[in-house]
């Protein structure tokens, strides 16, 4: 009862997990799926079932679009994270940071920059914010273990995407093999009618 128990709520944890992502059902007996609605011919199922595919992978394409960007943000985040300590740790003296900033592609101009407890943060959509350096701090690895953690879920439901490409094309090939069976029957009952 325990096990049954425990498995009924990991499919539903899996099942919230994948959320907005339809799960390919699997055709174990492809007479039965021909008669079910809408599939009158071979045509019309491998229709739908193309369609289906279709969408699995423009939500691939989404899903693949997200995680490139999550890829190219959290080096961000790390390398501003790594410039606040290092900011945190010349606050305590007196002596300017020397350091090299980018104006433009390949154009760096050489900077001197005053210890300070204030920093500017980009947070997106042209908004700056000034931040005390422990606040930025907090705030960059907040956002730095939800883009981790978003990369993870991403990574999932790829995953999961991959399962239900290779479910729907193992369908499609089963209805068109169950379609070449039954037109091999039907031409072998007409030729033996003939004879």
């Amino acid at each position: 009862m325990a096990a049954t128990i425990d498995n009924s709520n990991a499919v539903q944890a899996t099942k919230r997990k994948h959320l907005g992502i339809p799960e390919a059902v699997f055709v174990e007996d492809v007479d039965s799926f021909m008669k079910q609605p809408g599939n009158e011919t071979a045509d019309s199922a491998l229709r739908k079932l193309d369609e289906q595919y279709q969408k699995y992978k423009y939500m691939e394409l989404n899903l693949s679009q997200k995680k490139l960007r999550l890829k190219n943000q959290i080096p961000q985040i790390t390398q501003t994270l790594e410039i606040l300590r290092h900011m945190q740790k010349k606050k305590e003296t007196t002596d300017p940071m020397e350091t090299h900033f980018l104006l433009a592609d390949n154009v760096y101009c050489k900077a001197s920059v005053p210890p300070t407890d204030k920093v500017c943060l980009w947070l997106g959509a042209n908004v700056m914010l000034e931040y005390d350096i422990d606040e930025a701090q907090a705030l960059l690895e907040k956002n730095l273990s939800t883009a981790s953690r978003n990369l993870e879920t991403l990574e999932d439901d790829l995953d999961f995407l991959r399962d239900q490409f290779t479910t729907t094309e193992v369908n499609m090939a089963r209805v068109y093999n169950w379609d070449v069976k039954r037109r091999s029957k039907e031409n072998l009952l007409k030729s033996a009618d003939k004879s």
